[in-house]
């Protein structure tokens, strides 16, 4: 029996438990061993003030050749926040050498706002990196870049526009397996989420309750998990299922602590639970 091992082309950040500072102990949890590729470095993350970034592209090349050059090998990589088109060209170089199983979380924008630090540019390139994927996260903002559609009116939709758009993606990738997560149905009152699973066809619904306010992190945390339980085996719903109920858990211990957003996610507290 081998280790199954994965590489994590992700942001490092001191402080604000998001991107590869959740991402590799979650991992790491569920026993696959987790390799960085840093694409920034950050003091903490931009959703404070006063920010420190030390943008890694110029590094990222010779830190893949010295892994082609010790012959490395891995059975998945997963890609989150990438800052500009050069490096998701870089990370499409990257998939196209080592092969393995591709998990996407296209970090694009939220809440019907594409990023600041996102051009037209970037968006076009992501859409292109979905070719390699086997696995994609969107939330519905970047669900709906990804497609090149208008975001719907109030962030409200409905379960067929959610399995057209998720089929319509899944058609752009090699595995056909998309999660669109954090999504308000219209059938719903607004005090549920909604994860929407697209497994080559067959659809499902995870749901939970709305918590507290938007923290950071919380789709990293989501996607460690989704990506981590996908390598070992498990199926696609059960791996959101697990997902979703470990987020609840960190939330609702974050509003009992009374933590600000930004410092993200208390994982911490619950991470032995998950192996």
């Amino acid at each position: 029996m081998n280790q199954k091992r994965l590489a994590l082309i992700n942001d490092l950040t001191g402080f604000g438990r998001c991107s590869v500072a959740v991402e590799l102990p979650i991992i790491s949890a569920l026993k696959i061993q987790c390799c960085p590729l840093p694409t920034a470095i950050l003091a903490v993350h931009t959703g404070f003030k006063n920010y420190f970034m030390d943008d890694y592209t110029d590094r990222m090349k010779n830190y893949i050749d010295s892994w082609r050059l010790n012959n490395l090998t891995f059975d998945g990589i997963a890609t989150g926040f990438l800052g500009s088109a050069a490096q998701i060209e870089i990370v499409s170089d990257f998939l196209k050498e080592f092969d393995a199983q591709v998990l996407i979380d296209p970090v694009m924008g939220d809440h019907g706002k594409i990023y600041a630090s996102y051009t037209r540019e970037m968006c076009v390139e992501m859409r292109k990196l979905l070719r390699f994927a086997d696995l994609v996260t969107p939330n519905l903002t970047e669900a709906c870049e990804l497609l090149n559609v208008p975001f719907p009116s109030g962030g409200v939709i409905s379960d067929s526009d959610l399995a057209t758009m998720a089929a319509n993606i899944a058609a752009r990738t090699r595995g056909g397996q998309v999660v669109i997560t954090g999504v308000t149905l219209n059938a719903d009152d607004g005090s549920n989420i909604t994860n929407f699973v697209y497994d080559n066809g067959a659809i499902d619904f995870v749901t939970a309750k709305k918590l507290g306010s938007d923290r950071s992190g919380t789709g990293d945390v989501f996607f460690a998990i989704v990506a981590a339980s996908i390598m070992n085996g498990e199926n696609l719903t059960a791996a959101v299922s697990r997902a979703a109920e470990f987020v609840t858990r960190c939330i609702l211990h974050a509003e009992n602590l009374n933590l600000p957003w930004n410092y993200g996610l208390p994982f911490e507290e619950f991470l032995t639970e998950l192996s």
